[in-house]
């Protein structure tokens, strides 16, 4: 780190703590040339992979773009902003962990499927039938099927 006063590059941190929860190092400086004290912060810079759209097209990750798509499925759906944040920084995650550079809208797409049917049953639906395209009624149909067939989906009981 070069020395902000008199521009040597010989300086030695004084004192380190972590800020921002955890975050961000804050860093105290002294610069062995002229012995200016300074501060600086130190923060990763985590860096999301591009996404190739389905016509061969590249743009940047859009964290807006993936929670307004998943907000519009859970519209009037009785699903809390924490569940909905929490959802959409385990996508954020997954796709980092991935480790690649670029990666295919269509696993974005299915990142989001997945964690709706988490969610939100009714949103999934929503979501998939504009995702998937389906084109009539028995699409809808046979998605719903499959989705009462795994494990653990809710089922109608009778009230006693």
């Amino acid at each position: 780190m070069h020395c902000p006063f008199c521009g040597t590059h010989d300086t030695k941190v004084t004192d380190s703590r972590l800020v921002a929860e955890g975050d961000q190092v804050r860093r105290r400086r002294q610069c062995v040339a002229c012995g200016e004290r300074f501060t600086t912060y130190e923060t990763a810079e985590l860096v999301m992979p591009r996404v190739i759209k389905g016509d061969g097209t590249r743009e940047d990750f859009n964290e807006a773009k993936l929670r307004a798509g998943m907000l519009r499925a859970l519209e009037k759906r009785p699903v809390s902003a924490e569940a909905i944040e929490a959802a959409v920084e385990r996508i954020r995650q997954t796709l980092r962990a991935r480790g690649e550079r670029e990666i295919n809208a269509r696993i974005i797409g299915e990142e989001v499927m997945s964690a709706l049917k988490r969610l939100d049953q009714i949103a999934f639906i929503r979501f998939a039938s504009v995702y998937r395209r389906f084109q009539d009624i028995d699409e809808f149909r046979a998605e719903i099927d499959r989705l009462s067939q795994e494990p653990g989906a809710p089922h109608d009981t009778p009230n006693s």
